[in-house]
């Protein structure tokens, strides 16, 4: 046991002192570890519950729109009748000088309703998509999850549209759904245009850098 302690004394002095000789010698590089603190670890939960909740509500508002193209196509005549009676004006307050602005051309009913029906599947396909890459890219740099983001925002701002436009302004103003007490549509329009927009402006907010 001392034989071998010497020799590992000597070394060690030697080493020590080859280094003291050589001033110009390099040093050992000893890689830096990043320093883990409370703030680092609850920024970063925090960022990734964010991230959670931006696909998720987009995943939930695609769902939205998958049941209402379930319920358009398997209650196809009731939910066609809304699209008729509204275009037709018939339920609106009598005497009204807006009624030359009446469709009564079953066709175009026909017309109106399915391209209602294939945006409203537009949007959710697309929604759908959008919320399968924001999950893909949960962890993924900012870069990446701003990419991801796209599809989500054009299903969204379409899903905006419809609500705006065909419900609220061709329906609500154009052919005065307003006026009408059964076929009116525009309070649940509305409604479906806020909670959209809420989401599109949550994906829409500017990812945070987690400093290290």
């Amino acid at each position: 046991m001392y034989f071998r302690r010497c020799i590992c004394e000597s070394r060690y002095n030697g080493r020590n002192s080859s280094r003291a000789g050589n001033l110009n010698a390099p040093l050992e590089y000893v890689p830096r570890v990043p320093f883990l603190t409370l703030e680092t670890v609850v920024s970063e939960h925090s960022d990734m519950m964010t991230r959670t909740a931006k696909f998720v509500l987009v995943a939930a508002v695609a769902v939205y729109c998958g049941v209402v193209v379930f319920n358009n196509v398997t209650d196809f005549n009731s939910n066609y009748a809304f699209v008729h009676h509204v275009l037709r004006m018939d339920s609106t307050l009598p005497g009204n000088h807006g009624m030359w602005r009446a469709i009564t051309s079953p066709q175009v009913h026909m017309l109106f309703y399915l391209s209602i029906i294939g945006w409203e599947a537009i949007a959710g396909l697309l929604l759908l998509v959008g919320a399968l890459r924001l999950f893909a890219a949960r962890r993924a740099p900012i870069v990446a999850f701003d990419q991801a983001k796209r599809l989500a925002v054009a299903g969204l701002t379409l899903a905006l549209l419809m609500w705006l436009f065909a419900f609220l302004t061709v329906g609500g103003e154009w052919f005065l759904m307003w006026q009408s007490q059964q076929w009116n549509g525009q309070q649940a329009a509305f409604r479906m245009f806020t909670v959209v927009g809420i989401v599109l402006l949550l994906v829409n907010q500017p990812e945070r850098e987690t400093q290290p």
